[in-house]
């Protein structure tokens, strides 16, 4: 039972940071494509496709309809944070990469402790899959 409660609340941390990402993308995009270009990066125009990603990656992890597609967003959302974590740092702005150092921890508890809750068990989850024999 415990692992039941590990996984909800890593899950569902971890889709509220995502929507709560997203929802800062829409409310506050010229403060985030500043942010963005202080970084270095000028891709302004990605933040509509970026916005859909932050809320179609958690809902994919949410509903699980496809494992498959499932794991795709849990793999998407750990190269995104990786890569968010490493441009705060290339920056040398470390509290920025806060969030996703949380969100890496988020997601790979999350990951690591699906198939003790999911009736349809992902395949790449090795640790928890040796754990229940």
């Amino acid at each position: 039972m415990t692992m039941h409660y590990i996984y909800w609340v890593s899950t569902l941390l971890l889709v509220l940071l995502y929507l709560a990402s997203a929802a800062l993308y829409i409310l506050k995009s010229d403060f985030v494509r500043k942010t963005q270009a202080d970084m270095g990066y000028s891709a302004g125009h990605l933040l509509p496709f970026m916005v859909v990603i932050k809320i179609l990656g958690p809902l994919a992890i949410l509903s699980r309809f496809n494992v498959g597609l499932s794991d795709l967003a849990y793999a998407g959302m750990l190269y995104h944070l990786i890569l968010s974590t490493m441009a705060h740092f290339g920056v040398r702005k470390p509290l920025g990469a806060i969030p996703a150092l949380v969100g890496l921890l988020l997601l790979s508890v999350s990951f690591t402790t699906q198939n003790a809750v999911r009736d349809t068990p992902s395949p790449y989850v090795v640790i928890t899959s040796l754990a229940q024999h």
